[in-house]
């Protein structure tokens, strides 16, 4: 109908430079009279890529996911490329299957936030030179490691500026809120909380950290524990948004004020933590940029084989909000002088791998 080959139809359909503006118009009116749609198998099998990408989660019901895939989502669309989401439910061995589906599906890359410390799917990928990127978990496996991209917050940092924080406004009693240590992030997180305490001089009752996952629930369940203890904390850092969530539930239930009677500070800065009424003190995650930064990295490596590997990490900003009591002098007993806030360290401190898994 266009009366132009099957190739000039193509590159007029995809806003090609070799065509001009007057064809374009015409043959893409022509697409739409016809309901034109391509043919994506068709053009996946002559161009070897599908221009899709999977992208892996633990959950979808943690909002952490659904702002850090807007970011993958958003730069993928920018760089022609689609999304297909899966969720782990935190089961090791569905990751394994997902990988399978997704691969058998021809996808050209996988985004993963999901693996954990020492994750074996993940060496089969590196070993088949299949493209992927992590975002928001690292490996801690020295032999694989620097083999692998990935794009993450400093957690080491986060996780002493919370309880710096925390113990600058005076707290001496300060229990941690754990994910599981079998991931780069709780167990970062943990191990820089850990430096804060030792650097101001302070030791941890080691009941006073639980490893209960990034679940709401168990971080309720958590928080109920730590308040039945003689004498119990006065503030706790969750180590997700979704968990101080959780943390904050059990406290109101339990009688008790925020921040008059329990400082509270999270981690990840999502929506729900600034709402009115909740205003959670947080150490922010910047999700978008974490998710923008992947889908480069990746379609990077997909474009250009061999292409060297890139490891970013970001710097962590603390957002004082009202759930720590920063601006209201907490009553102090007669040895806990005031402390002057410092709510950043410098730089990243030291690698958690020197230091014992808890």
């Amino acid at each position: 109908m266009a009366g132009v080959s099957a190739t000039a139809v193509s590159l007029a359909l995809n806003d090609h430079p070799r065509i001009g503006q007057a064809t374009k118009h015409r043959i893409r009116q022509i697409a739409e009279a016809l309901h034109y749609r391509p043919n994506y198998v068709a053009r996946s099998l002559v161009s070897s890529k599908s221009h899709t990408l999977g992208l892996v989660i633990t959950t979808i019901t943690n909002p952490f996911y659904p702002e850090l895939a807007k970011g993958i989502e958003d730069k993928a669309m920018e760089l022609g490329y689609t999304i297909i989401l899966c969720s782990t439910n935190y089961d090791a061995s569905h990751q394994r299957r997902l990988i399978d589906i997704l691969r058998s599906k021809g996808v050209d890359g996988i985004i993963f936030s999901s693996v954990e410390i020492n994750d074996p799917s993940i060496r089969g990928l590196v070993e088949d030179s299949f493209p992927f990127v992590l975002v928001n978990r690292r490996l801690l496996e020295p032999t694989i490691e620097e083999k692998v991209d990935y794009v993450v917050l400093d957690n080491f940092s986060g996780g002493y500026m919370a309880v710096n924080h925390l113990t600058s406004l005076g707290h001496r009693t300060v229990a941690i809120v754990a994910g599981p240590f079998s991931t780069s992030t709780a167990f970062e997180r943990t191990q820089g909380a850990r430096k804060a305490f030792d650097d101001g001089g302070e030791s941890i009752d080691p009941r006073f950290i639980v490893e209960c996952g990034f679940s709401k629930q168990k971080a309720y369940e958590a928080a109920k524990y730590l308040l039945s203890l003689q004498p119990p904390p006065t503030a706790i850092f969750a180590e997700n948004d979704y968990m101080a969530l959780g943390v904050r539930e059990a406290v109101l239930d339990s009688g008790l004020r925020i921040p008059e009677d329990m400082a509270l500070v999270g981690f990840d800065d999502i929506e729900a933590s600034a709402v009115r009424g909740v205003e959670i003190t947080t150490v922010n995650q910047k999700k978008y940029e974490m998710g923008s930064l992947a889908v480069e990295i990746l379609v990077h490596k997909i474009e250009n084989k061999g292409a060297s590997v890139r490891q970013v990490v970001l710097n962590p900003e603390m957002i004082i909000r009202k759930s720590c009591g920063y601006g209201t002098p907490r009553a102090k007993g007669p040895d806990e002088p005031g402390r002057t806030a410092i709510d950043r360290p410098a730089a990243f401190l030291r690698d958690p791998r020197g230091s014992a898994v808890i």
